[in-house]
């Protein structure tokens, strides 16, 4: 039977998912058997998605491709589809420290299994030092992001007793997988999570946890460059609507990123972000496809109103070649698989 389920979801992260996996399954080969492995594919089609299911179906880990909708909020999927009663959900870039595993399964069968809060780890640095870990997000706005990295000096006893915490990193996360709060399906691209999945739990009457014992460390440092799309405008809309949800106040939203960018109609974006939001409330079948459906950027006549209106209104255009274009500059042989452009038409 299986008592933990461990899943990630990625994007063109190959080498992440490889060497994350195998020491998961390295370190725990001898309780692989109480282990649901799961990856779900937000970008299978591409090279390293096809590379990524190749290794899944080697290593007995479940393989789900999932291209939409194109967001870190798919990572959903691996409580639905989870065969255990507790599921840790992780970056496909994690690594934990010897015996975490086992005591994560115990947790699972015990004190985890009665419980409806969300847990977290303390995340340690890369020298494996004797830092005090990263223990939690203090609510503050930095960098296009809500939470900035906090230390919580109970975290160097990893004996020590679990304490609450406002938020943390989604670089790990775990609960009872029936009592998963479940990310916005309007949510899209990459940011918005952090602070909002808490206080969702937080709302309905439950707890945020770190756990001292319950250490990881993050790959952050990508020296080849992001391989997926980074998107201002889809950050700002699911920052709008988690607060929407939330019943929060929209104010803290439009000065942070109107600060950081003067040039995005940062007004705009999340009054189209409302009008989104009430669609939803109302028929959300029709709200999630105005997002994340094939002719997203026609959503509702937002992008003719914008254009009427004067705002100039950018598209996301994502181009694959069949084998490498090839461009010769400077007697260097340029090749080129895949071009992602963000374009408008004034």
């Amino acid at each position: 039977m299986k008592k933990l389920t461990i899943g990630s979801a990625a994007f063109d992260d190959f080498e992440g998912v490889y060497f994350t996996y195998q020491s998961l399954r390295l370190a725990n080969i001898d309780r692989l058997d109480e282990l649901d492995l799961v990856l779900i594919d937000n970008n299978p089609s591409s090279p390293e998605g096809r590379a990524t299911e190749d290794f899944c179906s080697k290593a007995g880990i479940r393989y789900f491709p999932e291209p939409i909708p194109r967001s870190t909020a798919i990572r959903d999927r691996v409580f639905r589809v989870a065969e255990a009663p507790f599921t840790l959900c992780i970056d496909s870039h994690v690594l934990f420290e010897p015996e975490t595993i086992s005591h994560c399964l115990d947790f699972a069968e015990g004190e985890g299994s009665e419980s409806s809060d969300l847990f977290h780890g303390a995340m340690l640095y890369d020298y494996l030092g004797e830092e005090n870990p990263a223990t939690h997000l203090d609510p503050v706005w930095r960098d296009n992001m809500f939470g900035i990295w906090g230390h919580d000096e109970r975290a160097l006893d990893k004996e020590g007793e679990p304490f609450e915490i406002p938020s943390q990193g989604l670089g790990l996360f775990g609960c009872r997988t029936e009592a998963w709060a479940g990310f916005s399906p309007l949510f899209q691209g990459f940011g918005g999570e952090e602070g909002y999945i808490h206080e969702k739990f937080r709302q309905r009457g439950d707890k945020v946890w770190c756990l001292p014992w319950l250490r990881w460390v993050h790959r952050f440092a990508r020296p080849r460059g992001n391989t997926y799309p980074l998107n201002i405008e889809e950050r700002i809309r699911n920052y709008t609507f988690g607060w929407l949800e939330l019943g929060k106040e929209l104010e803290e939203i439009r000065e942070h990123f109107e600060e950081l960018h003067p040039r995005v109609p940062v007004s705009k974006i999340m009054e189209d972000a409302e009008e989104i939001f009430r669609r939803w409330e109302e028929e959300p079948q029709i709200a999630i496809e105005l997002i994340h459906g094939e002719k997203e950027k026609e959503r509702s006549g937002l992008h003719q109103r914008a254009e009427k209106k004067g705002v100039e209104v950018w598209n996301d255009t994502e181009i694959r070649f069949g084998s490498p274009l090839e461009i010769e500059i400077l007697e260097k042989l340029l090749r080129i698989e895949r071009l992602s452009l963000k374009w408008s038409v004034r």
